[in-house]
């Protein structure tokens, strides 16, 4: 067979992630399939039954949706039911030196189907991925990616080095199996510096989404603006970046697909007065003890925005958030955030 880095970064290699059975993945997204199934069958049902009494209802039935929805989250603890942090390799406590020896864990392991087939969401392809940066740049990867930091400015981004004073590195808690919060256990994440072995801050993260949004909208200002600066990556690089992947999905938007390492949601409206999809490209961050996310809503520009003095990019909204617990859910609460204030730049 043959894995591209294309393939490696929107998940479709076929390296396993931290499940080595295949039979249980496959029992697991089967039942993600026939959850799906079932909300996608209630939703038409919803729209049918709209569609036959009238639009009056639509706010209403929204509403109550919104309300289960949060009734639900209030109502369920973080960090109790994911059996993904059940899985061993999330708590290893070996050094690796490399990147290139951290390859070791799986590089033995059958692929659990051809490149390309399918969608499977893996650390350990961004594991032989740092390793392809590796021998391509001809440097360390962590050297690599701490210079890269420093040229977005992202002077808080560290690796997340047990043995090194970090200065306001903060502790990690989980919920134990009595539902008592506890910290979270020693791990060493030198075997998976590319899929989670970084720590940030709020204000890094920021930087991060406005760099690429500027690179993004750059070529639609340039004509306008001839003091603009070019961006960090050409905006061509971050349209492809955001372009959904066929035989992608996403676990935290049923409406998103998965781009070259970005979840992405794309602009659709199928009804005036209806449910508006907007664009916008996010991803969470889970490790043992932290949750995070970071999610980049674009504004959708205009002829008038694009000519007006001062207007520049970035223009939309970035959202992040990082949290010291364990498994919280938090892409559907950035992108409220997100519309918030997206909705007040829209009413100036």
């Amino acid at each position: 067979v043959t894995i591209t880095t294309r393939l490696l970064v929107s998940h479709l290699s076929g390296i396993r992630h931290y499940e080595k059975d295949i039979t249980k993945v496959k029992e697991e997204k089967e039942k993600v399939n026939r959850a799906l199934k079932l909300t996608k069958s209630h939703q038409d049902k919803e729209q049918k039954e709209k569609e036959g009494k009238g639009i009056e209802k639509t706010d209403c039935v929204k509403q109550k949706k919104e309300h289960d929805s949060e009734t639900k989250s209030r109502n369920s603890k973080p960090g109790r039911k994911d059996k993904e942090f059940e899985q061993e390799e999330y708590y290893l406590k070996e050094k690796f030196e490399s990147v290139i020896e951290s390859l070791k864990i799986f590089k033995n392991d059958p692929l659990f189907f051809k490149p390309g087939d399918q969608f499977l969401y893996s650390t350990y392809g961004f594991t032989l991925l740092s390793a392809v940066v590796e021998r391509a740049s001809g440097q360390k990867f962590t050297d690599y990616m701490l210079k890269m930091f420093r040229d977005l400015d992202m002077l808080s981004t560290v690796l997340d080095d047990n043995e090194a004073m970090i200065y306001n590195r903060a502790r990690c808690y989980i919920y134990n199996k009595k539902g008592r919060l506890v910290n979270a256990p020693y791990v060493d994440n030198s075997y998976k510096w590319a899929g989670g072995g970084f720590l940030s801050s709020v204000g890094d993260l920021l930087k991060f989404g406005n760099a690429l949004l500027y690179s993004y909208q750059a070529g639609q200002f340039k004509n306008r603006n001839s003091k603009l600066l070019p961006g960090y990556l050409k905006p061509s690089t971050v349209a492809m970046m955001w372009t959904p992947v066929p035989k992608t999905e996403v676990s935290w938007d049923r409406d998103g697909k998965y781009a070259m390492a970005w979840a992405v949601v794309e602009k659709n409206q199928q009804y005036g007065c209806c449910r508006r999809q907007r664009h916008y490209a996010s991803h969470t961050g889970g490790a043992v003890g932290a949750s995070s996310v970071l999610l980049i809503l674009p504004e959708e520009l205009d002829p008038e925005a694009l000519s007006a003095w001062p207007a520049a990019p970035p223009r939309g909204v970035i959202v992040t958030i990082i949290c010291n617990m364990q498994s919280v859910s938090l892409n559907s609460t950035a992108l409220k955030i997100a519309r918030e204030f997206d909705k007040e730049k829209r009413a100036q």
